[in-house]
């Protein structure tokens, strides 16, 4: 008996301690945010932060946009660039909006609220075509039109993804739908979870914005054999590059001057193919006045907007 007892007794240590460790790993795993480069820091060189906002999983962040940074590090002297990514769309805009980044490229509703908070556009992502809102369902499924949705699930990224969130949901209240009673609501974190929601069948319809459907669909084939675009919103001007208003002149003018020739070498030219984008371009503020106008209309005719 007493033997059978130290038996039990070892087995409930050693279940305890796997679920304690278990438990660190997943806190770890839940609270780490990368900051990638691989340049190494030269003494006295400053150090600016450029925040990319979640358009995609922080790997693949660093593969589209870190070879970018590099460049960038590479072609100013006495500074070094670091990119850092946000597990979230909300952690995300919490470092914006409190000035963390020095350089940032937030989507268009991000970048109209980043002038609130010392921020200056100086280009964008050009392409603005691209920038669209679309609806994937399986092929397999019943939904033919919009009203066809009520009653069921639909996965979005987050609150605050404009093209895969915002635009969709006003796209259904314009097409006989109610969001607000009508459908059930998934926000689900990640372009890339949003239509893995509907090929797994949790949501019947899942929405994302175009470059990332093309990019997923090209690296994983079974995507594009299950899935179909359903509808396509309107598009808006791509996302904004903005700079600190605190930044050096010189710095955010050479920053400007790179981003804006990548397309005339053929490295920036397969960098910018990854983005499924084809240049960047000179904005200012008031290119994002259409965003604005857009912000007010949803506010007035889907929901509030926090």
């Amino acid at each position: 008996m007493k033997q059978l007892l130290s038996k039990l007794t070892f087995l409930w240590i050693v279940t305890l301690s796997s679920t304690l460790l278990l438990s660190c790993d997943q806190k770890h795993s839940i609270e780490y945010e990368p900051a990638y480069s691989s340049i190494p820091l030269t003494t006295g060189d400053e150090v600016l932060i450029i925040g990319v906002h979640p358009l995609h999983n922080p790997k693949r962040l660093h593969e589209v946009f870190g070879p970018i940074v590099e460049y960038l590090s590479q072609n100013i002297s006495g500074v070094n660039f670091k990119i850092e990514a946000s597990r979230n769309y909300a952690a995300y805009d919490k470092k914006l909006y409190s000035r963390k980044f020095h350089f940032a490229l937030p989507n268009p509703f991000q970048t109209v609220n980043s002038l609130k908070h010392g921020y200056n556009v100086f280009a964008k992502m050009s392409d603005d075509e691209n920038f669209r809102g679309i609806f994937l369902v399986r092929k397999d499924s019943h939904i033919k039109k919009v009203t066809d949705l009520k009653g069921h699930a639909v996965s979005f990224p987050a609150p605050t993804a404009l093209a895969a969130t915002l635009m969709p949901l006003y796209y259904l209240q314009q097409h006989g739908l109610n969001v607000r009673k009508d459908i059930d609501i998934k926000y689900v974190g990640s372009q890339e979870s949003s239509i893995m929601n509907v090929m797994l069948g949790n949501t019947t319809a899942g929405t994302t914005w175009l470059p990332s459907w093309r990019v997923l669909s090209k690296e994983r084939p079974e995507l594009a054999k299950e899935l179909r675009v359903a509808w396509k919103t309107a598009p808006l001007p791509n996302n904004g590059l903005v700079a600190r208003d605190d930044v050096d002149e010189k710095i955010v003018s050479k920053v400007k001057e790179l981003l804006l020739n990548l397309h005339q070498h053929k490295q920036g030219q397969q960098w910018l193919a990854k983005m499924e984008l084809s240049k960047f371009e000179i904005a200012t503020n008031d290119t994002y006045e259409p965003v604005v106008d857009f912000l007010k209309r949803f506010n007035k005719e889907v929901m509030p907007l926090n």
